[in-house]
């Protein structure tokens, strides 16, 4: 199995099946941690703000423009900020680690 180390917005960790070839988004909405992904992946509306865990970040592909531009504008961004339907889950990522950000 590929974990996926989800942190909730309380502060609990729970340990899942990461599906691979999926975006981390996806998972996050079929589990209802309060992900509403409203735009489903589309890029543009942020409600799908996660922190990625330090060791993570570099293994993650950068941040492109619109990714870039949506997370700049939130209160809670952070450089370990993504949006988790701009990253894939994949086997080189079993064991990632995200906290799912504030609601803005």
């Amino acid at each position: 199995m590929a974990e996926l180390v989800i942190v909730d917005r309380y502060g609990k960790e729970h340990r899942v099946e990461g599906r691979v070839g999926v975006s981390v988004m996806e998972t996050l909405r079929d589990l209802d941690y309060g992900v509403a992904a409203i735009c489903g992946g589309m890029c543009s509306c942020a409600t799908c703000h996660i922190w990625v865990d330090e060791p993570w970040i570099a293994k993650l592909p950068a941040r492109q423009g619109d990714e870039q531009e949506l997370l700049q504008e939130l209160g809670s961004f952070k450089p370990a900020s993504r949006l988790s339907c701009q990253v894939v889950f994949t086997e080189a990522l079993a064991g990632l680690k995200v906290a799912i950000a504030p609601d803005e």
